[in-house]
């Protein structure tokens, strides 16, 4: 499965992986099987979203490119945003830890309490160290336990891919309402048509 995935992304963005990218790939394959996994739905819309979320602009032979599931910090660190500033989604201000909680790995986890609820569940100080949401294993655990679980909005990958019914583009609320959900879509189905 892993192979097949590889060539997905190839394919998709049209250029070789990079390590870093086939290491992503494996570690969020390999987290998905942990957290009990078994719908290769599943597994193709999480490596869409980490394929739309997760992405870095680089120079490659003199061009610039796009190099996607990588796991990024949020461009500007929320400057503008109210997760930006010290102040909690339920609108309190926080003085401790003395860190802002902007977007940062394979998908854009932003807020106090939700870096405060992954910490808990995978048993790290992601509140005294945000920037632990980086870490490529960690960042992997993150994406899968929270579109698995429905932790980022409530709503999870059985909602919309289960024995009844496929829908890759409302399955975006897993993540950000109906953001790039057509896009999100395509990338959706070019992996799943890879790994059937």
């Amino acid at each position: 499965m892993v192979a097949e995935l590889y060539s997905a992304v190839t394919k998709l963005q049209g250029f070789a992986l990079s390590q870093e990218q086939a290491d992503n790939i494996a570690l969020i394959y390999a987290a998905f099987v942990k957290h009990g996994g078994i719908r290769k739905r599943h597994i193709a819309y999480i490596i869409a979203t980490a394929y739309h979320e997760g992405v870095r602009k680089e120079k490659m032979a003199g061009k610039m490119i796009f190099r996607r599931i990588v796991s990024v910090e949020e461009i500007g660190k929320g400057k503008g945003k109210p997760y930006g500033s010290k102040i909690k989604y339920s609108k309190k201000p926080y003085n401790t830890p003395d860190k802002l909680y902007y977007g940062r790995g394979l998908v854009q986890l932003t807020w106090y309490e939700v870096y405060d609820r992954f910490g808990k569940i995978l048993g790290i100080d992601l509140l005294g160290n945000p920037e632990l949401a980086l870490d490529p294993k960690v960042a992997a655990e993150i994406i899968v336990v929270g579109m698995m679980k429905g932790l980022f909005t409530g709503v999870r990958l059985d909602n919309y891919f289960n024995d009844n019914k496929t829908d890759a583009v409302n399955a975006r609320r897993i993540i950000n309402i109906l953001d790039n959900a057509e896009l999100i879509s395509g990338y959706y189905k070019a992996v799943f048509n890879a790994i059937k």
